[in-house]
């Protein structure tokens, strides 16, 4: 008897939570918020990079002037030279030979230009005692113009066989360093040989040479009023190197190219930079940076965007409904921004995170803290 007693109080107790629980209530689910961003107009500066090739201010090919063997190297890879310096010496026993000749020939003419006016003037004096005939005496005038115009001839030869000789010694044109050096002693080289005896390449100051086409050069040209007023007031470029790093110096814009090369159509520039420590080296590669200053841009969050068939949107908030509006834009701090070139205008409202997930007409509910 007590035993059933218990089981039906138990019972009870069930039924009653059992309608308990069903009497509740069901939980309300929470309105989504989002965050907006009233956008506002602002000063920008916008880096563009470019690829670049680095060249010395001057890289010098050496090239032979005279034909032989080289005798003698003064340089090897890598050394600072001046201008001047001796680099190599070619064979000189044949020139020197020819030089010898060129003044043996000039004496020679010498002594036949002193023997022809002796007897010139000897044909004259005869001439004016009726001796011998004007005919002689314009015949010795004739021989001593000949001689002299011989003289002249060797005169040429010996200083042509004086420059041969200088060849056989090749100075370096210019300070600078020292390139590769394809040849050594014992090679036979000539002015056709197929290579440069070396580069010499003035790194002191480099230069980086990339391009920009036509339309970036037109942006250019407008933002500045004229190629000329943009070289004059463009801001410093800065260099990044292939390990990433930014070069310590910056550089300037030094020349435009007036010309759209019609395969490319780009226009070549040159940046100038210092190379006080060496660290940039002639035939490397690098980026130039180049900074552009935008006054009055709206510039937004790259998670306030999204993306239809390769167009780029935007939900304005009006009277407190998401709608989508496409938006002209161009990337800002390795794409993380955008500048908004045309959709938005100062003092819109849009959706600020979250714009990928929303659809058109939802009711926008600002969340705390995050209107701007």
């Amino acid at each position: 008897m007590n035993k059933t007693k218990k089981m039906t109080q138990m019972l009870g107790v069930i039924c009653a939570f059992a309608v308990s629980s069903c009497q509740k209530a069901p939980v309300a689910q929470a309105e989504p918020e989002y965050g907006v961003l009233t956008v506002a107009s602002s000063h920008q500066t916008v880096s563009t990079t470019y690829t670049a090739a680095i060249k010395g201010k001057q890289d010098i090919d050496i090239y032979p002037q005279v034909s032989g063997f080289i005798t003698k190297m003064y340089v090897e890879e890598g050394d600072r030279v001046k201008k001047g310096q001796l680099l190599f010496v070619i064979d000189q026993l044949g020139y020197q030979a020819a030089l010898q000749t060129a003044l043996a020939n000039v004496q020679a003419a010498e002594a036949a230009v002193a023997t022809a006016e002796l007897t010139y003037t000897s044909k004259k004096e005869l001439f004016a005692q009726n001796v011998v005939s004007n005919f002689d005496l314009k015949t010795a005038e004739n021989n001593l113009l000949s001689a002299k115009a011989q003289l002249a001839q060797m005169k040429a030869m010996e200083v042509n066989a004086r420059n041969n000789l200088s060849y056989t010694e090749v100075k370096s044109p210019s300070d600078g360093i020292v390139g590769i050096l394809p040849y050594r002693i014992g090679a036979l080289v000539s002015p056709s040989s197929p290579k440069p005896f070396t580069t010499i390449s003035d790194n002191t100051q480099m230069y980086a040479y990339f391009s920009m086409n036509e339309a970036q050069l037109l942006n250019l040209t407008r933002e500045y009023g004229s190629k000329e007023d943009a070289l004059k007031s463009m801001p410093a470029v800065e260099l990044k190197l292939n390990d990433n790093t930014l070069y310590s110096d910056k550089g300037k814009i030094e020349t435009i190219s007036g010309v759209v090369d019609k395969n490319t159509g780009s226009v070549n520039i040159r940046a100038s930079f210092p190379n006080d420590k060496g660290i940039l080296y002639s035939g490397s590669s690098a980026n130039v940076i180049l900074p552009s200053n935008k006054e009055n841009v709206i510039v937004i969050p790259k998670i306030a965007t999204f993306e239809i068939q390769d167009k780029i949107f935007v939900y304005k908030v009006i009277d407190g409904i998401a709608h989508s509006y496409p938006v002209k834009v161009m990337p800002l701090n390795g794409g993380r921004e955008y500048i908004v070139l045309e959709g938005l205008q100062p003092g819109d409202t849009i959706v600020a995170e979250g714009a990928g997930l929303l659809r058109e007409g939802t009711p926008i509910k600002v969340k705390s803290g995050k209107e701007a």
